[in-house]
């Protein structure tokens, strides 16, 4: 049996294709259903329904022989447990693309803030990636957890700025918030369990050649 680990929303239906063109089809509808382990036209395969930000855990310790996850979720999660190296990533999928970035209020002259070298709060779930990043640029922040509505944190006071993932940018303007920093293109990578490709070779392998084929032609 071959398990693979998927979160709902952009990255499940971004997946489909891909798994169609390696001859599999989710028979379940996940949008229907309460099941968390779905079933698809073959036997052998089966997805798991799980937060995005668990795909890499689940894949680690064997609860998922594979799975898709952004980039963003991998290099926190790496970054958090020092698991680099632990997932084989044979793959950019090319799919669920955006860009992890800061933002702040339009009326903040953050080039200004930047130069003062004042010390800013930062409204984030990426707190790994964000202190990295401010790090190289030599600024001193205090980072805010937030696990949703990070918009919301420069408009009430909360914190000056934010780092976030942004797609079309529509979020950010309908709440007059700028992007004012980008930090890094993100897309939806496949990983692999390293204990799996060796016990599961050939038929992990038909389907890692079956994605990589797809994207060849998504391209």
């Amino acid at each position: 049996m071959i398990t693979l680990a998927l979160s709902k929303g952009r990255i499940f239906d971004d997946t489909l294709p891909l798994l169609r063109a390696a001859g599999v089809e989710v028979t379940d509808d996940a949008d229907k259903t309460r099941k968390l382990i779905l079933a698809t036209n073959r036997p052998d395969v089966r997805v798991v329904l799980v937060r995005a930000s668990d795909v890499p855990t689940y894949v680690r310790h064997g609860g998922a022989d594979l799975g898709v996850a952004g980039l963003d979720v991998l290099l926190e999660d790496e970054a958090e447990h020092d698991a680099a190296g632990t997932l084989y990533k044979p793959l950019d999928l090319k799919i669920a693309r955006c860009r992890l970035s800061v933002a702040t209020r339009a009326d903040v002259d953050w080039a200004g803030t930047v130069r003062q070298g004042a010390r800013i709060a930062v409204a984030t779930k990426y707190t790994h990636l964000a202190r990295q990043h401010f790090a190289a640029k030599g600024m001193h922040v205090d980072l805010i957890k937030l696990y949703g509505s990070m918009e919301l944190a420069p408009l009430t006071g909360l914190a000056e700025a934010i780092v976030d993932l942004v797609s079309t940018g529509s979020t950010l303007k309908a709440n007059k918030l700028v992007e004012v920093e980008h930090i890094m293109d993100i897309s939806a990578r496949l990983v692999v369990n390293p204990a799996s490709l060796k016990l599961k070779r050939e038929p992990l392998r038909q389907m890692i050649d079956a994605f990589e084929s797809a994207v060849g032609v998504q391209a």
